[in-house]
C-alpha cells in the first residue's frame, strides 16, 4: 500500500487547552482545521504515522530517526503535566529505513539519541490525532542542517520503506511558518516573514513542491521559520504521486504563522518527480555558468578538480593550458601579487573558503592555485570535496586590494569594503557583499567571531576592496 496521505500542520502548545487556558481561542480557525485533519487521518486508518519534527533530535550533518520500541512525553514544560503521551514505535519501519539509508550511504539512522522523550513538535499533532484514532505505530524523525535536496531524498526513502513493507502510511509534517509576522509577536516582524508565509501557503496549497528548493537559507533564517525542512521531507515522501490537495487555513494572529494543508494520494504521476526535475534544471544552469566563467575562476576550478582527481597540484603553465587562460589574463595572473580568496558553494551553501590577506606566493596565479586546493580539501569546517561533487560546485575568486587602516566603523560599507579586525595576535577577515551581511555591525561581529575575539573586546580596523571573479 505505502504512502496514502500527508498533512502539513503547526505545533503551537498554545492550541492545547490545558496549555492555552483560554488563549487558544485566538486561533480557533487553526483548531477547527486541526480537528478536520485528525478526523481525516482516522478515516484513512493508517498502520504507521511518520512525524517529522524540527524539535526532535537534530544534527547539522545527520537525520536522527528515533530508535527503540516506544517513547513517552508530556507537556510539563508548558505547565500542563497532565497532558501525557505513550507511543509505540514502528520498529520494523525504522529498521528498514535506517538500513536503506546505510545502503545508499545517506546520513540518516538511529545513532546519537540525546533525549528519548517526545518533543512538542510531535506531541501537538498527536494530541489531535489521538482524539479520534490510536490504532497506529509511530515513526519520529528529526531534521538536519543538510541541503533541502537531502531532506527530499529522505522523504523518498520513507516512501520506499512504506512500499517495501506494504504499510499504510501517513506523513505528518510538523512545523510552524514564520515567527516574524507581527510587531507584537514574540520575535517582532521582518519583511521576509509575511513573504515566507504567503509563498509557502501558495506553493504547498497548489502542490508546487519543486518551488520548495528555491527558498534560500538566508531568506528562511530572516523569516525565522521552523517547518520548511519538514515540509520538504513530506514533499519527497509524495514524489511521483498524484494528489488531492486541500488548503485548510492560515493564521498569523500570534505573530507566528500556522498553516494546515492535506495531500491525499490518488494515483501515480511521473510529472511530479520534483527532485529529478530540479536537478536537471540546476545542472543546466551550472553548465551555462561554467561556460561563462572568467580565466581566474577557470584556473581555480581546474586546479581543485585536478587535485581531487589526481592528488597532486598543477604547475602554473599546465594549469593555464587546462583552464584555457588567454594571453591577457595570463599576463595579469603572472605579473601581479595579491591576496586572494577562493569560495566554493554547492546547492547555494558554502562548501569551502580559504584565502590570504596578503600575497604569499610568487604570483597571483600560484595564489589562486594554492587557495583553490586548500578551499576544496583543507577548510577545517568541512569534509574534503569528493569527485562526485565536482559537477555541482559554484566557484568565485576574490582578489584583494591592499588593506588600509581606518579610524571608525563609519568608514565601512559591507557591500563595498571587506573588513579586517585585530586584537593583539588575533585577526579576522570578512569579504564584502556577502548574502545576509547587511550592516557594518553584522560584518564586524562575524569577523570578530572568526578571530575568536569577544563581541565586547576592542579592535583596530582595516578595510579593503576586492575584485570578484565569477
Amino acid at each position: 500500500m505505502g504512502i496514502i496521505a500527508a498533512f502539513m500542520v503547526p505545533h503551537p502548545p498554545l492550541i492545547v487547552p490545558e496549555v492555552g487556558k483560554g488563549g487558544e481561542d485566538q486561533i480557533k480557525e487553526t483548531t477547527k482545521s486541526y480537528e478536520a485533519v485528525a478526523q481525516k487521518i482516522a478515516e484513512l486508518k493508517p498502520e504507521t504515522i511518520v512525524i517529522t519534527s524540527p524539535h526532535s533530535v537534530m544534527y547539522a550533518d545527520y537525520f536522527h530517526i528515533s530508535p527503540g520500541t516506544h517513547a513517552e512525553g508530556s507537556l510539563a514544560d508548558f505547565n500542563a503535566p497532565s497532558v501525557k503521551f505513550f507511543e509505540t514505535y514502528d520498529k520494523e519501519f525504522t529498521s528498514h529505513l535506517s538500513h536503506l539509508a546505510d545502503d545508499k550511504l545517506f546520513p540518516a539512522g538511529i545513532l546519537g539519541e540525546r533525549n528519548p522523550n517526545l518533543d512538542h513538535g510531535t506531541m501537538v499533532p498527536l494530541y489531535f490525532i489521538e482524539k479520534y484514532y490510536k490504532d497506529f505505530k509511530l515513526v519520529r524523525i528529526g531534521l538536519s542542517g543538510q541541503p533541502l535536496t537531502d531532506h527530499y531524498r529522505l522523504g523518498k526513502m520513507i516512501q520506499d520503506t512504506a512500499s517495501a513493507l506494504d504499510r499504510r502510511t501517513v506523513i505528518v509534517a510538523s512545523g510552524d511558518l514564520s515567527h516574524k509576522l507581527q510587531e507584537y509577536g514574540p520575535y517582532g516582524i521582518s519583511k521576509e516573514g509575511p513573504e515566507y508565509d504567503e509563498r509557502i501557503m501558495q506553493d504547498c496549497g497548489s502542490g508546487n513542491f519543486e518551488a520548495l528548493f528555491d527558498y534560500t537559507e538566508d531568506f528562511c533564517e530572516k523569516a525565522a521559520e521552523c517547518g520548511h525542512r519538514s515540509f520538504v521531507i513530506m514533499a519527497g515522501a509524495l514524489d511521483g504521486k498524484a494528489l488531492d490537495i486541500k488548503k485548510y487555513s492560515h493564521q498569523d494572529v500570534t505573530g507566528v504563522g500556522y498553516g494546515i494543508c492535506s495531500f491525499l494520494v490518488t494515483d501515480e504521476s511521473e510529472e511530479r518527480r520534483f527532485l529529478a526535475s530540479y536537478l536537471d534544471k540546476k545542472q543546466a544552469k551550472l553548465t551555462a555558468q561554467r561556460e561563462n566563467e572568467d580565466a581566474f575562476v577557470r584556473l581555480a576550478r581546474a586546479s581543485l578538480e585536478h587535485f581531487i582527481k589526481e592528488k597532486n597540484t598543477l604547475g602554473v603553465h599546465e594549469a593555464f593550458q587546462i583552464a584555457n587562460v588567454d594571453d591577457a589574463s595570463s599576463e595579469a595572473l603572472m605579473n601581479t601579487q595579491a591576496g586572494a580568496f577562493v569560495s566554493i558553494h554547492k546547492s547555494d551553501r558554502l562548501r569551502g573558503c580559504i584565502g590570504t590577506f596578503l600575497p604569499t606566493q610568487y604570483c597571483l596565479a600560484e595564489e589562486i592555485i594554492e587557495n583553490a586546493v586548500s578551499a576544496s580539501t583543507r577548510d577545517p569546517r568541512f569534509d574534503a570535496i569528493t569527485e562526485d561533487e565536482l559537477p555541482w560546485l559554484e566557484i568565485s575568486v576574490d582578489v584583494l586590494g591592499t588593506p588600509e587602516d581606518i579610524e571608525s566603523e563609519a568608514e565601512l560599507d559591507p557591500k563595498k569594503y571587506g573588513v579586517i579586525v585585530r586584537n593583539g595576535a588575533r585577526r579576522g577577515l570578512l569579504l564584502p557583499d556577502l548574502p545576509g551581511v547587511d550592516t557594518v555591525e553584522d560584518q564586524i561581529a562575524i569577523a570578530k567571531q572568526k578571530a575568536d575575539i569577544g563581541k565586547h573586546e576592542s579592535v583596530t580596523l582595516q578595510r579593503f576592496e576586492v575584485v570578484r571573479h565569477i
